[in-house]
């Protein structure tokens, strides 16, 4: 984990809520449309969904998810033609904990 990385990551507005969005999908995103795929949060959101709900150009939502996932904030995963993004929660405790320590 790169502390500077996830600082940077996290300094943008949008892209802290994604995180923000991520880390509880179903206030959010509507879950049944997954579910009707056999899917779930627990695989993630896919992008589209991200996309629609901030409004923004997809490729600005590529480029913020992309940008989270070098950080390792995020995972992702693709299913079909769809990519799906969830917290990595592990990244996040060492964040966590490196801000509690250190700072």
């Amino acid at each position: 984990m790169d502390p500077l990385a996830v600082h940077k990551a996290l300094a943008n507005p949008a892209r802290l809520r994604f995180m923000q969005w991520l880390k509880e999908p179903a206030e959010y995103f509507d879950e049944d449309s997954y579910r009707q795929q056999g899917l779930g949060f627990h695989i993630g959101v896919c992008v589209g969904d991200i996309q629609s709900r901030a409004g923004l150009a997809q490729s600005v939502v590529s480029g913020y998810l992309q940008t989270l996932k070098d950080a390792g904030l995020l995972e992702s995963e693709r299913i079909g033609k769809w990519t799906y993004y969830r917290r990595n929660e592990r990244t996040i405790a060492e964040f966590a904990e490196h801000v509690r320590t250190e700072l």
